[in-house]
C-alpha cells in the first residue's frame, strides 16, 4: 500500500541538494563486554545484522511519485548490502579519526531509489570502543522519533541478547501500519481523501492563525523587547552559502553540572543549555572579528508529538534570543529565558494545527529563501539549535554497554551550523555539525561551551572545581 507523504515531510525532499543532503543520524560508542574481544564482539554483532534481510516498515519503503506527490512504497528488491556495512579505522584509531569518518559518511546523499537509510558498524578504535553510525532521511523520521528508534532497539540490561538490528526490530513499527492489501487506484484515492481531510483542518486553524499573526506584527511594531521577529536576525558568518564538505564534533556534559545551574538562576535546563550556546557563538565570533552588533537568533524546534509514532515530523519552532551582543552571563539567560516563554505563552493558547500553520506563516521568508535563496539578506534565524529527550538509564546492546549517544544533525545554505544535543543516562551528548569551509576551526566551539558552562556556575553561586568530562570527551 502507498503512503503520501505529508507536506511536511515533502518539504525534506524540495529541499535536498547536493550540498544539503536532508538525513539526520546519530553516533552510538559501544564497550564491549569484558569477558569478550573487542574483534570477537564485533565478529558477533556483525554476523548477527547480516541475518536480518528483511527489513519490517518503516525500513522497507522507498520512494514513488505519483500525480506530482511523493508516496512511500514498500521496496521488492531490497539489498542489505546497500545499506549495512562493517568498516575498520586506520591505526592509531583515534577518536578524531572517528569523526572525521562520520563528517564524511554524512555529507554523502542517499539513493532515492531504495529506501532512504544506511548503517555502519565501526571498529578499529585505539581505545576498544566500537562505533555505530546511523542515518535516516529527514522526511523519514524527526529527531525525536529517531531517539524512539534507539531506546526501543537496545536492552536494558547486558544479558539480553541477540537483538535484531534497528531495521528489523518490529516494535519499531509505526503505529496504524497497513500490511500491502490495496490496489494502487485505492491508495490514491485514499491519499486524495486524506488531503481533503487535511485541508478542511488547516481552513478551521485559519482564523486562529490569523490573529496571532496579526499580534505578532503589533509585538514588532511596538517593539515588544521580549519578542523574537522574523527579520531581525542579523548577517553573520554562520549565514554564507554551504558546500558539501562536513565536520563534526561531539561531547558530553554532565546533567547535574546543567541541572545545578538551572537551579541554582532560577532557570530550566533548556535556558542553561541555549545560555551555553549563546555564550559559545559570543566567543567563537569575537575570536574570527566578526561578532554582530545585534543579538543571534536561534530556531528551536519543539516537539508536538504525542504518541509513539515512528515515523513522520511533527515539530513547531520557537525563535530564542541568544544575547550574543551582552557580555554579562546573567543578563543573557535573562534574555534568552524572555525571549522562549514569550512563544511557549503564544503556543499554550493554540491547538497542534494552529500552532504549525503559524509558525509555516511566519517562517515563510526563511522557507522561500532556503527553496530559492531570492532573498538572502532576510532571514528569520541564525542557528538551529535541538534538545531531543533520550533515555535516564543505562542501554546495552547484545552485551555492549552503550557508552555515548551523539546526534548529527543537518545544516542548509544561509544555516551553516546546526547544534542538537539528546539527553542519556545522567548526560547531555552535544552533537555539533557544520559546512566545513563556511565554518573554520568549528571543534573551537566545544571548548568555548565549556567556558560559557563555568561562567554560569560562577553566577549561581557553585564552587568552582576542574570540570570532570563525563566518559570520555570527544572533538573531532
Amino acid at each position: 500500500m502507498m503512503k503520501a507523504l505529508t507536506p511536511n515531510d515533502q518539504l525534506f525532499l524540495w529541499l535536498e541538494r547536493r550540498n544539503q543532503p536532508m538525513h539526520v543520524g546519530g553516533l552510538i560508542l559501544l564497550k564491549p563486554p569484558k569477558t569478550e574481544k573487542a574483534s570477537d564482539y564485533v565478529a558477533r554483532v556483525v554476523a548477527g545484522m547480516r541475518e536480518h534481510t528483511q527489513p519490517v516498515a518503516p525500513f522497507n519503503q522507498r520512494l514513488v511519485s505519483r500525480l506530482g506527490m511523493w508516496f512511500w512504497t514498500e521496496d521488492e528488491d531490497f539489498d542489505l548490502e546497500a545499506h549495512f556495512i562493517h568498516m575498520s579505522l586506520p591505526k592509531p584509531g583515534r577518536i578524531r579519526e572517528l569523526l572525521e569518518l562520520v563528517s564524511k559518511l554524512h555529507a554523502n546523499m542517499m539513493d532515492r531509489a531504495k529506501p532512504l537509510w544506511e548503517a555502519y558498524v565501526i571498529d578499529g578504535l585505539e581505545d576498544g570502543r566500537v562505533a555505530f553510525y546511523m542515518k535516516v532521511h529527514h522526511a523519514l523520521v524527526d529527531g525525536v522519533a529517531c531517539m524512539k528508534m534507539l531506546q526501543r532497539s537496545m536492552a536494558e540490561n547486558a544479558e539480553i541478547m541477540d537483538l535484531p538490528p534497528f531495521w528489523a526490530n518490529g516494535n519499531l513499527r509505526p503505529h496504524g501500519t497497513q500490511g500491502n492489501r490495496s490496489a494502487s487506484t485505492e491508495n490514491l484515492l485514499t491519499a486524495a481523501r486524506q488531503a481533503l481531510q487535511g485541508a478542511t483542518s488547516q481552513l478551521g486553524s485559519l482564523p486562529k492563525v490569523l490573529k496571532e499573526v496579526g499580534r505578532s506584527l503589533w509585538q514588532t511594531s511596538v517593539a515588544d523587547p521580549d519578542f523574537v521577529s522574523v527579520i531581525q536576525a542579523p548577517r553573520s558568518v554562520l549565514n554564507r552559502r554551504i558546500t558539501a564538505s562536513r565536520r563534526f564534533a561531539a561531547q558530553s556534559w554532565s546533567m547535574e553540572r546543567i541541572k545545578a545551574c538551572a537551579e541554582g538562576l532560577s532557570m530550566t535546563l533548556n535556558d542553561v543549555v541555549l545560555a551555553m550556546c549563546g555564550s559559545a557563538l559570543r566567543a567563537y565570533l569575537s575570536e574570527l572579528n566578526a561578532l554582530p552588533a545585534r543579538p543571534l537568533v536561534a530556531m528551536v524546534p519543539v516537539s508536538l508529538r504525542k504518541d509513539d509514532s515512528a515515523t513522520g515530523n511533527h515539530v513547531a519552532l520557537l525563535l530564542a534570543n541568544l544575547g550574543t551582543d551582552t557580555e554579562d552571563p546573567v543578563e543573557r539567560i535573562e534574555k534568552i529565558a524572555r525571549s522562549v516563554n514569550h512563544s511557549k505563552e503564544r503556543f499554550a493558547n493554540m491547538t497542534q494545527t494552529e500552532i504549525m500553520n503559524y509558525v509555516a506563516t511566519m517562517m515563510g521568508i526563511s522557507g522561500v529563501n532556503l527553496l530559492t535563496g531570492i532573498a538572502p539578506k532576510l532571514q528569520a534565524f541564525n542557528i538551529v539549535i535541538s534538545n531531543v529527550p533520550g533515555p535516564k538509564h543505562t542501554l546495552y546492546y547484545n552485551g555492549a554497554e552503550v557508552d555515548g549517544v551523539y546526534p548529527v544533525s543537518i545544516v542548509l545554505d544561509g544555516h551553516a551550523l546546526n547544534i542538537t544535543l539528546n539527553s542519556y543516562n545522567g548526560k547531555l551528548e552535544f552533537g555539533l555539525i557544520a559546512c566545513r569551509r563556511t565554518m573554520p576551526s568549528m571543534q573551537r566551539l566545544l571548548h568555548f561551551l565549556e567556558q560559557g558552562l563555568v561562567e554560569l556556575e560562577v553566577a549561581a553561586g557553585i564552587p568552582s572545581r576542574v570540570p570532570q568530562p563525563v566518559g570520555r570527551q570527544q572533538a573531532a
